[in-house]
């Protein structure tokens, strides 16, 4: 996690202005949310309104058993003055308020009709609920499905120094656990938490109807609920930031791992990295612990400040009847209604957990979307020239500062190969990545075709180049879709005839399913110089202009290499190419070998001009054809570069 990604995860503004982005992300579900919202709003009214008529079914009743002692055919205000004048004062005052006919007993057929009032009302509200968290569930689904696209569009849109500078475990974390942690919290929270703000604003409504003062009394503890609440709420954020930080790491290891499997076990590694994995493991559990422990302390808090408000409004309501203030209808009403206010301030001191990760989640996945991307370029296109000049004027060019590239000069002419060589560090792959423009020059200019690149757009100029990397990578699929890679729209018969050029079609066809022959960059049954000739294959079909050929370090049999030697021939003529090269005996037939040496050229010449200078080529020409006891001794200042 970056400095400014703590930043933001430690700042309460930020948890604001991450909740309300992240609200704004379902603008484009106004319909969802405004019907969820008028469903929530009926399910609250249905809700609300029971406590009311339980109070006046327990008046009925009440009323009617109290009315069943009085003397029939007197009437309630004489029933209530005689009361009076007995002393029986408090009595009275409950007659009173009561709907009380004297003589009569209950009205069971009025009871009952409340009773099914308030159970058709529950059922309603029930109803509205469901639909209501379908529909949210929906739109969520929805959201999250845009957001995924979105921070796949901007991991293409990257830089290439923010993705080397990243881990792919961490960047996959962001995409999947990250967001799958935002879709459960919205998903666990948003329908209890719509629905418990409207049950505090209703349930306050109607306490303040029943008694104004009981409403105070009710209200003294949400000051101080809020104040513990968001205490605990600050430090649960850090807490989860941390962890899902953690998490990121854990899953980069994990990946490590995995992709090299074969070397851990070589080199006999995986107690070390199982040990880091539990070490890593064990920390996540630690954050994890901590976080939901600072997080679980908010609902047992609130619900005690709760209580100790409930056990006051139960005391004080007492007092209220005796007087004849409330009826014990209208107190029982309340005490439910005042449990209901508790209940949704109860609900969203539980989620709050909840709440803190998915906003941690969140926090982690807009920091992504919001940095820096690749600056596209101008929107210039090449001269319609084939094949293409290259020209290196003054380049220098450095990581973090350190200077990589230094003042080089060079010239490719068009439809020639330029082998560029040297040892590891010298700076050949660095050259090819300012060619392809994932990272711009420090200083001088790259031309093509006299046109300087940084006025022509990135795409443009990529277009017109091929790349077969040093790693062969075959993508999941067929081989015929790795092969048509590079040109999608290519036919079966384009791409039959690439394989054929490039010396794989034998192999294809020696498989079951030929060109549907399903593969991917670990498949077993390719060897690593199988899968280079398919990548071969792949450029050789897109027909680049220019062609960058990053030749493997890993060695091949003599008949794959023979193979190889005579796909890259093929693929190299009639195109301006640039091979870095790691065997030397590839290259004897490049038009210019270029040697370089932390950053310069030092050597250029062909293979025989080399050969016969006796200088650095002649050095590194020395030490893979020659028995290693007859090598010089290496000067360590010479070949140590970045």
């Amino acid at each position: 996690m970056s400095r400014r990604e703590r930043g933001q995860l430690e700042d309460g503004a930020s948890f604001a202005a991450t909740s309300r982005r992240l609200a704004g992300m379902f603008r484009q579900e106004r319909r969802s949310v405004i019907g969820a919202l008028a469903l929530a709003v009926f399910g609250v009214l249905a809700f609300l309104v029971g406590p009311r008529i339980w109070g006046s079914a327990i008046d009925a009743i009440l009323a009617g058993t109290l009315g069943s002692g009085l003397p029939t055919g007197q009437t309630k205000e004489a029933a209530v003055q005689a009361l009076r004048d007995s002393g029986r004062n408090s009595f009275a005052e409950i007659i009173d308020r009561l709907n009380v006919t004297p003589g009569s007993g209950i009205d069971f057929g009025y009871v009952g009709h409340l009773l099914l009032i308030a159970a058709g009302l529950y059922c309603l509200g029930a109803l509205a609920g469901f639909a209501q968290q379908n529909i949210q569930h929906s739109a969520i689904a929805r959201v999250m499905k845009t957001l995924r696209s979105d921070v796949e569009e901007k991991l293409n849109r990257l830089p290439v120094r923010y993705l080397n500078g990243s881990s792919r475990g961490e960047l996959l974390s962001r995409m999947t656990n990250d967001i799958d942690n935002i879709a459960t919290s919205l998903g666990q929270t948003l329908t209890q938490l719509l629905f418990a703000l409207l049950m505090v604003v209703g349930v306050l409504a109607m306490m303040l109807s029943i008694s104004p003062l009981l409403t105070l009394l009710a209200l003294i503890s949400v000051p101080l609920a809020f104040a513990v609440g968001t205490a605990v709420a600050k430090r649960s954020q850090r807490l989860f930031g941390d962890q899902w930080r953690l998490t990121g790491e854990l899953n980069a290891h994990i990946e490590e791992s995995y992709s090299g499997h074969e070397l851990v076990t070589v080199f006999d590694r995986g107690g070390a990295f199982r040990e880091t994995f539990a070490n890593k493991n064990a920390e996540v559990k630690k954050a994890s612990d901590l976080a939901q422990f600072v997080s679980g302390l908010i609902a047992p808090l609130v619900l005690f400040i709760g209580n100790l408000s409930y056990v006051l409004l139960c005391v004080v309501g007492a007092f209220r009847v005796i007087s004849g203030q409330l009826t014990l209808g209208g107190v029982v009403a309340f005490v439910q209604y005042s449990r209901q206010y508790s209940q949704p301030l109860g609900s969203l001191a539980s989620m709050s957990n909840l709440i803190q990760s998915g906003i941690a989640s969140a926090a982690r996945v807009f920091a992504l979307l919001d940095e820096p991307e690749e600056d596209p370029g101008s929107q210039g296109r090449l001269p319609v020239v084939r094949p293409r000049r290259i020209t290196f004027e003054h380049v220098s060019f450095g990581y973090d500062r350190e200077p990589t590239i230094k003042d080089l000069d060079l010239v490719v002419e068009p439809g020639r190969t330029a082998a560029i060589v040297g040892a590891s560090g010298a700076g050949k792959t660095t050259l090819m990545n300012l060619l392809m423009r994932f990272y711009d020059v420090g200083s001088g200019c790259i031309l093509v075709d006299g046109t300087d690149i940084t006025s022509v757009s990135r795409d443009a100029l990529r277009s017109e180049i091929g790349l077969v990397p040093q790693e062969p990578w075959l993508f999941g699929g067929t081989i015929r879709d790795n092969i048509a890679y590079g040109r999608p729209d290519a036919t079966l018969e384009q791409v039959k005839q690439a394989a054929e050029a490039c010396g794989v079609s034998h192999i294809v066809n020696a498989l079951p399913q030929g060109y549907d022959t399903v593969v991917d960059s670990a498949d077993g049954r390719l060897s690593e110089g199988e899968r280079q000739l398919i990548c071969i294959a792949r450029a050789f079909i897109a027909d680049p202009a220019v062609l960058i050929l990053d030749e493997a370090t890993s060695a091949v049999d003599a008949r794959t290499e023979l193979l190889l030697q005579r796909a890259t021939s093929r693929l190299r003529h009639g195109r301006t190419c640039l091979v870095i090269a790691h065997r030397l005996s590839t290259i004897r037939d490049a038009d210019v070998i270029v040697v370089l040496q932390d950053g310069r050229i030092v050597e250029k010449g062909t293979h025989t001009q080399l050969l016969r200078a006796r200088g650095e080529y002649h050095q590194l020409s020395q030490y893979q054809f020659h028995e290693p006891s007859t090598l010089p001794a290496l000067d360590p200042d010479q070949h140590s570069s970045r």
